[in-house]
Formats: C-alpha cells, structure tokens, sequence
C-alpha cells in the first residue's frame, strides 16, 4: 500500500482516512498488520497521528467498525426502490442489485468485515460494539419484514440475513470467490426465499 502524498487531512477528514486506511490494511495484512505505525505509514501520515485519534488498539477496532458501518450502509442502501425486473416486486430488484454491488465492488470491505468480525468473537470488549453497531441495520430489516406481511419479522428478517451472510462469506473468502452471482440470479434467490417466508406474490 503506497504511502499517501497529499496534504495532511485534519478533523474529519482525518478521521475518517485513519478508518479507511485501517480497513484497507485488514483486508491486505490480516489482524496482526493493522498498528497504528502501519495505518500511519499507510495513509501518509506523521508518525502519532493515529495514536492521537485512537489511543488504544480496541479505539481503533472500534473506529473501524463504525466505519465499515457507514460505508456498508452506503454500498448496501435500498431507500431508491428500482422497478421490478421480470415481474419481481421492487424489493427482490432492490436487495439483489444491493447485494451484487457489495460483492463485485468492494471485495476488500467483505474481507475486513469478517476480519472485525472474528476478532470480535474475541474480544468482549469490541463484541458489544461491533453488535450495537450492526443493529443499525437488523432494525430496519425487520420492519421490511413486517411490512412485506411476515407474521415473524424476526425470525423472517434472521433467515434473510443468515442467507446473506452465508453468500457474502462464500463469495469472499469461500469456494465461490471466483463465480459471484450474477444479479440475475440473486434475484432468483431472494425471490424464492422471500415468496416462501411470505407466501406467493407477496414479498413486496
């Protein structure tokens, strides 16, 4: 990763390149390559700028996560309903084109969220932040649930979710990092697995 030669950024937008370039580095290095001299080096920084922002390695853990949330949250949005594509309802449109961006687009920020994600399950600390965080998308998921007419949001919203992440995981890292779906055919998967919590004709 090559050492950044711009002007030195300053308040958020240093912030925010201190979280970028620690998710980069997660997904390049691994756990054990993320410090703050090698976020320092990596994003162009004077040595202790890092360590200014996040004194701690959990603060910088955690500087990662809320980033990966927001960026997530960017790759991921389906606020724009498109129309439907062969008959399917907007929601399967939007979920599947969603879910190809993230795969094709952002392959590195797949592989630094299961980095966070393992090291999470690690440590206690971090677990109760990384899951805070990801509630900013479970909740909303669930009242899509609700409102596609699921009589068990929750558990409706968990299946899809489990489903995601199985693709996400497999697609990355997995057996299926060299054959990602096709938006068509996620668009076959969310189908089917939305018309059978739902019933037929009514995930919406």
């Amino acid at each position: 990763m090559a050492a950044r030669t711009a002007p030195h950024p300053s308040g958020a937008a240093r912030t925010e390149l201190i979280a970028d370039t620690a998710l980069a580095l997660l997904a390049e290095r691994g756990m054990r390559g993320l410090t703050h001299r090698a976020v320092d080096e990596a994003a162009g920084l004077p040595q202790g700028s890092t360590s200014n922002h996040a004194r701690t390695r959990l603060a910088l853990l955690q500087a990662a996560v809320r980033r990966l949330a927001e960026r997530e949250a960017a790759v991921l949005t389906i606020d724009g309903m498109p129309a439907p594509a062969g008959g399917r309802p907007p929601l399967v449109e939007a979920m599947a084109l969603a879910l190809h961006r993230y795969l094709t687009r952002h392959p590195d920020l797949l592989v630094a969220r299961y980095e966070l994600a393992l090291e999470a399950g690690r440590r206690p600390e971090l677990r109760d932040f990384y899951d805070n965080t990801g509630a900013r998308f479970r909740e909303p998921l669930v009242a899509l649930m609700a409102a596609g007419g699921s009589a068990e949001p929750e558990r409706h919203a968990l299946s899809l979710v489990a489903w995601c992440e199985g693709l996400m995981l497999s697609c990355a890292i997995g057996s299926y990092h060299s054959a990602v779906p096709s938006p068509e055919e996620l668009r076959t998967g969310f189908d089917e697995l939305l018309r059978g919590m739902l019933g037929t004709g009514r995930a919406e």
